[in-house]
């Protein structure tokens, strides 16, 4: 089993999680957060720590896509594992439906 991070986290983009995260396991994107799937631990300490609900166990329904999204991403944007501040209308998107098809950016983040 391994965590990954769904489309709840495209514009809201806090970084609670990578703070927790004892493998560093977390990627950055222009907009969101990837887990690596294969340096991901199962610890589960990420997981409570999402405001957006964001980050599930790839054991859930559904995650399927998400987990091919998480591994291709992670291979190609930069490692993050300090916590840096969220977008400014981070609590405003959080919750909104169809993110990946409106908002998501393949573009790479920053990083650490």
């Amino acid at each position: 089993m391994t965590y990954v991070v769904t489309d709840a986290c495209i514009r809201c983009k806090y970084t609670d999680c990578v703070e927790v995260c004892p493998v560093d396991c977390f990627y950055e994107g222009e907009n969101m957060l990837v887990i690596n799937p294969s340096e991901c631990i199962d610890c589960g300490v990420c997981e409570p720590e999402c405001p957006a609900e964001a980050i599930l166990p790839d054991t859930e329904s559904g995650v399927e896509n998400w987990l091919e999204l998480n591994t291709r991403y992670s291979a190609e944007w930069p490692n993050i594992t300090q916590r840096k501040d969220a977008p400014a209308d981070a609590d405003e998107m959080k919750g909104v439906e169809g993110k990946l098809e409106k908002y998501f950016s393949p573009e790479p983040g920053e990083g650490d």
